[in-house]
């Protein structure tokens, strides 16, 4: 009887581990550790040196995957409202920094450039960058929500034009942001040794939190995206709730696009963050979260958006070429899907007391080994 109730309880133990939903962003963010331990210790140093501008900053390979993956952590956030509430995806996210970017360049800057002087403020140009961001997500939230279109083929529109769009607003030329403290936010602030970017992804961490907190905006998500029709018989607004979501990830975007931009205080429209919807994606899926909509976790999809930006770094310091990162990814979309199935998990819960069960055995065999030999002695 003793013996059923332990096995139990191992089976209920594992199951309970390998069921979580943090289980594979963890386990990929250790394997990750430990491949890279094995390979370079040095990679986990972090050293205090001094910038070009001989500010003193904090550097490694670890403040990379922080800095970097700080801009993916916060579209992730909003990627995850806009899957968990339509089922779908948002693919125009890069089309969208640009424009975002490019809109802020165009306010800061003027039609005509001075190379001395802002034409505007830079918390200005901020605010339009966000309600251009907004903007473009409620285009996309409306053709979801209103128009009923699958959100892969509504934002397949921005997706096409965005870049082109972006380009548009500024005459196609490459304004630069004469002043150096527009660069604080993609870069560091003087006296501040850690990037501002990772600043930046806490107080937006931070916010969501409140707002799922204080509201019921995390519950009628999930409640659209597990069925929209019961939820209409309960009283919510589908509509709406998608239509927010898209609104919340442009501001996201925003944010995401000021960081971008003050990175090289100018932009390139055709490259500035280029298939970084699929990252976003990816970090959404690595957490865990149904991409068929429904229950989800933003605090997973965070850490899959680290995980993510851990494995680029890895895969720059074994100098892969960027044009073959994609096929890495590939496969972790893989073997995502792979442990993702319902028969592997099951697996996977019932190893652990199997493998306790082979050294519990192991270990009686070897103390009635030395039993034998101490009753012949």
């Amino acid at each position: 009887m003793e013996k059923s109730l332990t096995k139990k309880s191992g089976k209920g133990f594992f199951r309970k581990i390998t069921g979580n939903q943090l289980f594979i962003p963890v386990m990929a963010l250790l394997l990750l550790a430990i491949i890279n331990l094995i390979v370079d210790p040095g990679f986990f140093k972090i050293t205090l040196g001094t910038n070009n501008a001989g500010n003193q900053i904090l550097s490694g390979y670890l403040i990379t995957i922080l800095d970097y993956g700080s801009e993916l952590a916060i579209l992730a956030l909003g990627m995850t409202l806009v899957t968990a509430a339509s089922g779908g995806q948002d693919i125009s996210v890069g089309a969208t920094i640009a424009i975002a970017g490019s809109a802020m360049l165009r306010v800061l800057c003027g039609s005509t450039p001075s190379p001395e002087k802002l034409a505007a403020p830079i918390i200005v140009a901020f605010i339009v960058g966000c309600v251009v961001g907004m903007l473009c997500g409620a285009f996309n939230g409306a053709l979801v929500s209103f128009f009923k279109i699958q959100p892969m083929i509504a934002t397949l529109i921005l997706f096409t034009a965005g870049r082109s769009i972006a380009a548009w607003i500024n005459n196609n030329q490459l304004p630069i942001v004469p002043d150096p403290k527009f660069a604080y936010f993609g870069g560091f602030i003087p006296g501040v040794p850690i990037p501002t970017t990772v600043f930046i992804v806490l107080i937006c961490i931070v916010i969501m939190a409140l707002v799922l907190k204080f509201t019921n905006l995390g519950l009628y998500t999930q409640s659209v995206g597990i069925n929209e029709k019961s939820s209409r018989l309960n009283g919510i607004n589908p509509t709406l709730i998608k239509f927010v979501a898209f609104v919340i990830l442009g501001l996201c975007v925003a944010v995401a696009a000021l960081i971008k931009v003050s990175r090289i205080s100018t932009i390139n429209y055709s490259v500035i963050a280029k298939d970084i919807e699929m990252d976003a994606i990816l970090a959404v899926a690595l957490g865990g979260n149904s991409l068929a909509g429904g229950k989800f976790n933003i605090w997973a999809s965070v850490l899959g958006a680290y995980v993510i930006q851990f494995l680029t770094t890895t895969l720059y310091k074994f100098n892969v070429q960027s044009d073959a990162l994609a096929a890495y990814k590939a496969v972790v979309v893989i073997l995502l899907v792979f442990f993702s199935a319902p028969k592997v998990r099951e697996f996977l819960s019932g190893l652990g007391p199997k493998i306790k069960g082979f050294f519990s055995r192991l270990a009686k065999k070897s103390s009635s080994k030395n039993a034998k030999k101490g009753e012949v002695k």
